[in-house]
């Protein structure tokens, strides 16, 4: 019975070069490819987050400026209204119209305070609601980009 001789696969005889260089070529071709493709990816996405946070941070910056305006015209028409009541103060004649005056003025101001309260509660809500827009959109994206892949 002949035995048949096999190589090892590990001898130096079995060893080819040009096969060695070949696969080490397309792994290195294939390695610089994906790579290439990965820095593009991430490219886009660093770009994409950047124009993000530019929305959010100019959003927030209107928003800042919106409920800065509010807030003022608060400020302004309360002034004008203490002044007013206490010109108004000043011309009392009697205890009884002090009382009713006060009174009026209190019950006034409650109001307005409560009508001020609501604005910028809505003012506000409006501005979280475009400072997280750019933000949701992404995430949003980012996701419908996850469900195709």
């Amino acid at each position: 019975m002949a035995t048949k001789k096999t190589d090892d696969v590990f001898s130096l005889s079995s060893f080819d070069p040009a096969k060695f260089t070949d696969s080490f070529r397309d792994f290195a071709e294939k390695g610089a490819a994906q790579s290439k493709e990965a820095y593009a990816k991430m490219k886009t996405a660093a770009e994409e987050a950047t124009k993000t946070v530019e929305a959010t941070l100019e959003s927030a910056q209107t928003g800042t400026v919106e409920l800065g305006l509010k807030a003022i015209d608060a400020l302004r028409t309360n002034a004008e209204n203490s002044l007013s009541h206490m010109e108004a103060l000043l011309g009392v004649k009697s205890l009884s119209e002090l009382v009713e005056l006060q009174t009026t003025f209190i019950r006034k101001q409650a109001e307005l305070a409560v009508e001020q309260a609501k604005t910028m509660q809505e003012a506000t809500k409006k501005v979280a609601e475009n400072v997280a827009k750019p933000g949701k959109e992404a995430a949003e994206k980012a996701m419908s980009s996850f469900k195709k892949a």
